[in-house]
């Protein structure tokens, strides 16, 4: 294998890596902002939830499974008139952004909305008995139980997004995918092609492993 031309490739490595952590830090972020109260508000609205709405709950249910469940690649392709609209373009890392954060948002809802689930009502119902209000249940015994779950539902999602940012590269969205398929599959540079895969590699190892850390940190139920 001729290793130089990966040396030549340095420069457009180097900006793939910067492109696709603008994806990651923006997607991220979003999804978590929009996603937590998202399944904050199924978790309450669910048939065994706080504020029970049985019908409501099951059409924003069903909402949230089918954008979740859509498949990401149809899912970009099928938003470019959207993506267009909201960015001025439909090529790039900004474009790149847009369905990666409209299928991150169900995604860590569903996430979040399990999470606080797996709690079980004792607490709950404890700070019902003490007349606690729905708003406080929800700040100061739903999120602080769950921090430890959502921060690992966090690491989840990243790593899932890490993956599905390469897809972008199919439709020219830049990235790690987008130089493993220009270099890599279309001129036939396979070291240009290993790298990307390393590097993504290397990037889910991180991101699992400090996301796994700081939720064993906050966990107080872990002594060691």
């Amino acid at each position: 294998m001729n290793w130089d031309i990966v040396i030549q490739r340095l420069p457009e490595i180097n900006q793939a890596m910067l492109e696709t952590f603008a994806m990651i830090a923006v997607a991220i972020p979003l999804a978590v902002l929009l996603g937590t109260p998202l399944g904050i508000w199924l978790y309450n609205h669910a048939p065994s939830g706080i504020a029970p709405t049985p019908r409501t709950h099951a059409v924003v249910s069903a909402l949230v499974n089918m954008v979740r469940s859509f498949p990401f690649l149809i899912l970009l392709i099928a938003i470019i008139p959207f993506t267009r609209l909201l960015v001025g373009t439909s090529v790039g890392t900004a474009a790149a952004i847009v369905p990666l954060t409209i299928n991150a948002i169900p995604y860590f809802a569903r996430l979040a909305e399990q999470n606080m689930t797996q709690l079980g009502p004792g607490a709950v119902e404890a700070s019902r008995a003490m007349g606690a209000t729905r708003g406080q249940i929800i700040r100061n015994v739903l999120l602080v139980d769950a921090k430890p779950a959502l921060i690992g539902s966090i690491t989840i999602t990243t790593v899932s997004f890490i993956s599905y940012s390469a897809m972008v590269g199919l439709v020219g969205g830049g990235g790690i995918g987008d130089l493993a398929i220009r270099y890599g599959y279309y001129r036939y540079e396979t070291e240009t092609m290993i790298v990307a895969c390393v590097l993504m590699i290397v990037m889910v190892t991180l991101v699992q492993w400090g996301g796994s850390r700081v939720a064993r940190w906050t966990d107080k139920r872990v002594t060691a």
